[in-house]
């Protein structure tokens, strides 16, 4: 696995990682909360764009 696929994950492991189910993570990718790319029918949201959510939601609750 090279550096660049390890960042872009799958909708399964986004709601593995952040325990939502797929309708929600579908729902933060069309309401653009998450970011996404398509390469084909393929939709993979990098690490970073995770990372990026759960820090925001951080700042919701403070």
């Amino acid at each position: 696995m090279t550096t660049a696929t390890a960042q872009l994950l799958t909708v399964p492991e986004v709601m593995a990682r952040l325990r939502l189910g797929r309708s929600k993570v579908y729902d933060l990718i069309r309401s653009k909360r998450l970011v996404s790319i398509t390469e084909g029918r393929a939709r993979r949201i990098p690490e970073i764009a995770v990372q990026d959510y759960i820090r925001e939601r951080i700042e919701e609750a403070a």
